[in-house]
């Protein structure tokens, strides 16, 4: 079942009884975006440095090293970082969401709930409001956060359709999608 509520309000809902704070396990975490190059060849890659936490006055961050991009390609991974990303003067990019207290029980006692709800990207020097499709359930001691499917990525959005042309240019491609698909998985566990 999908429920329209605030990031806040799912996340909450596991920190809320003990007014616990939770922590990005950064082992048990992943952000993947995949890349289509010449219109049919896609290639998946993620981030390496993440961090994270929901804090017990209800603030959700996480925060993604573009530095630590992994392409499984060296020189591709320092052209991301040069030219599209612009890591020198844009290193990271947030997530970011304020909790609104709402739902606590069923997630709480180990249900599962899908819900679409608000966050903030920063990326770039650009902050964008989406709606994100995301799966959260708990085992108790911790709980997960994925998205059930990817979410689309513009890089028109972001100021990043010249580094992409720039990527584009130098490795002599005919194309490459600005229009990038995006997945995690995060873990966070309670820090007491």
């Amino acid at each position: 079942m999908i429920k329209r509520i605030g990031l806040g309000a799912l996340l909450l809902s596991f920190a809320l009884p003990a007014l616990a704070q939770w922590e990005l396990d950064t082992t048990h975490s992943s952000v993947y975006f995949i890349s289509v190059k010449n219109a049919a060849v896609a290639e998946t890659h993620h981030f390496g440095g993440l961090l994270g936490y929901v804090g017990e006055d209800g603030a959700a961050r996480v925060t993604i090293d573009l530095n630590s991009v992994e392409t499984a390609i060296d020189v591709r991974n320092g052209r991301m970082r040069e030219m599209l990303f612009e890591t020198v003067d844009f290193p990271t990019a947030t997530v970011t969401a304020k909790i609104d207290p709402a739902i606590l029980a069923e997630v709480a006692k180990g249900a599962t709930i899908t819900a679409e709800l608000p966050v903030t990207l920063g990326l770039h020097g650009v902050e964008k409001s989406l709606d994100v499709a995301l799966t959260v359930f708990s085992d108790g001691a911790s709980m997960r956060v994925m998205t059930p499917y990817p979410v689309l990525i513009k890089a028109e959005d972001f100021g990043l359709a010249p580094g992409v042309e720039a990527l584009r240019a130098v490795a002599g491609l005919n194309s490459i999608s600005t229009a990038v698909p995006v997945s995690f998985s995060l873990s966070f566990r309670e820090v007491e």
